[in-house]
């Protein structure tokens, strides 16, 4: 039998001083309340209640047991008032997982947006370039970015929005190099490479005569994309990076777009979590306040010209 449900049942039939009385208010037949109390004594190897056809009462063992019993199931239901609580109010410590280009105006803007309407949330933004385990690293969320389709993940996953990524170049660079216009004037350029993507070492275009793949001599390779950024800016090659890193440098014109007839792969923003079914409403907030604020993604990046 249940222990705890059968310490309720003992603790109501010495406050009722009736089984009868007992078993009403717990929806339960008189001869399961009675076994419930017995189920106590024999664990326990000892009597707890001395009845007649008139009378109960508590021995000196069961005295003992029912003030410790009562003083459990207090502090238990003042446990179980205040999860219930804190599954309502939007409040913790909330650990994200992202990019290390995730430190940009525009996702900040974000996060300082989330943060005013939902101030007891202290959010904590770790920023690497791997693929982080959120259970055994105990994260409660990953931001990732993924080109083409969904992450391959076993967690459940919400698109949040596209990111462009683009073909960039410094002012500098391309004044010295030249503006490639075509993805066979791009295999005579250099590349930054970065580690983890799908561009580490060539291009995927979709143009006019379908897929091309552009082979890319390297210059410099890192598994960190604000390397991959500063190395653009130090004129050592052409680069693919995210709009949202490069949006300021864009509209100043220190980087510039490469404007060819092919696009690159489309990207994808998407929330990484591990349980819907009891999602706390510290993420199930900060998720939807993503897809809602990243709605009009396309009108809040920078124009490019």
């Amino acid at each position: 039998m249940d222990t705890l449900m059968s310490m309720k049942v003992l603790c109501r039939v010495v406050e009722l001083g009736s089984f009868v009385a007992a078993a009403e208010q717990l929806n339960l037949s008189t001869a399961m309340t009675s076994k419930h109390v017995m189920h106590l004594e024999r664990n326990l190897g000892t009597r707890l209640l001395n009845r007649s056809s008139r009378h109960l009462s508590l021995t000196e063992a069961g005295t003992l047991y029912y003030e410790q019993c009562r003083e459990m199931l207090d502090n238990l239901e003042m446990v179980e008032a205040a999860v219930r609580r804190s599954a309502v109010v939007v409040r913790g410590v909330l650990k994200i997982t992202a990019p290390v280009w995730f430190a940009n105006p525009l996702f900040t803007k974000a996060l300082a947006e989330y943060r005013s309407r939902y101030p007891d949330v202290v959010l904590d933004v770790s920023l690497n370039d791997r693929i982080v385990d959120l259970v055994e690293e105990g994260f409660d969320l990953a931001l990732r970015v993924v080109h083409g389709s969904e992450p391959h993940s076993s967690l459940l996953t919400r698109r949040i929005c596209p990111i462009p990524f683009l073909l960039v170049g410094s002012s500098d660079y391309l004044r010295k190099n030249g503006h490639p216009k075509t993805p066979n004037e791009l295999s005579k350029h250099v590349a930054i490479s970065y580690h983890y993507s799908q561009f580490a070492d060539k291009i995927f275009f979709e143009g006019p005569n379908g897929r091309e793949t552009i082979k890319l001599t390297v210059s410099i390779r890192s598994n960190n994309t604000i390397m991959e950024y500063q190395a653009t800016l130090a004129s050592m090659g052409l680069a693919v990076l995210p709009e949202w890193l490069i949006a300021d440098d864009l509209a100043s014109q220190r980087l510039e777009v490469l404007e060819l007839d092919y696009t690159l792969p489309t990207t994808f923003f998407y929330a990484v979590y591990t349980s819907q079914r009891y999602l706390s409403p510290k993420i199930r907030t900060f998720v939807d306040f993503l897809v809602d604020y990243f709605s009009g993604v396309s009108q809040v990046v920078s124009d490019r010209g």
